[in-house]
C-alpha cells in the first residue's frame, strides 16, 4: 500500500496560482502512474492530470490543459500539480491517487489503488 498526502490547497482569487503537492510513501516501488482528481459537492469525482512514474508521459482533462501543469520528483517520492490563470469552476477537493497496474496514467477512479485525503481548492470571482 502507498500512503498519499496532499497540501497546497487554499483560498485565491480568479486568475491566481496555487501548486498542490502529493507526498507518497510505503511501497512507492509498485507505483506505475499517479494522478490528481478532483471533486466538487454534488459532483463525481474527475480526473484532472495523470503522470507516468517512471518515464515522461503525462494526460490531462480538456478543461484543465494549458493552465494546469502535472511533475515529479521521483527523488522526493512527490508529484506537484502546478494551477495557473484559475478559474471559479476550478473549486473542489482535490485528491491525489496512485496506480499500481497502469504505467501510463488513465482517467477512471476506479484504475487507482491508493488515494490521499484531499485538499481543499477555491476559487472566488
Amino acid at each position: 500500500q502507498v500512503q498519499l498526502e496532499e497540501s497546497g490547497g487554499g483560498l485565491v482569487q480568479a486568475g491566481e496560482s496555487l501548486r498542490l503537492s502529493c507526498a507518497a510513501s510505503g511501497r512507492t516501488f509498485s507505483t506505475r502512474s499517479m494522478a490528481w482528481f478532483r471533486q466538487a459537492p454534488g459532483k463525481e469525482r474527475e480526473f484532472v492530470a495523470g503522470i507516468s512514474w517512471y518515464g515522461s508521459k503525462t494526460n490531462y482533462a480538456d478543461s484543465v490543459k494549458g493552465r494546469f501543469t502535472i511533475s515529479r520528483d521521483s527523488a522526493k517520492n512527490t508529484v506537484y500539480l502546478q494551477m495557473n490563470s484559475l478559474k471559479p469552476e476550478d473549486t473542489a477537493r482535490y485528491y491525489c491517487a496512485a496506480s499500481s497496474r497502469y504505467y501510463i496514467p488513465v482517467i477512471q477512479p476506479d484504475d487507482y489503488d491508493d488515494w490521499g485525503q484531499g485538499t481543499q481548492v477555491t476559487v472566488s470571482s
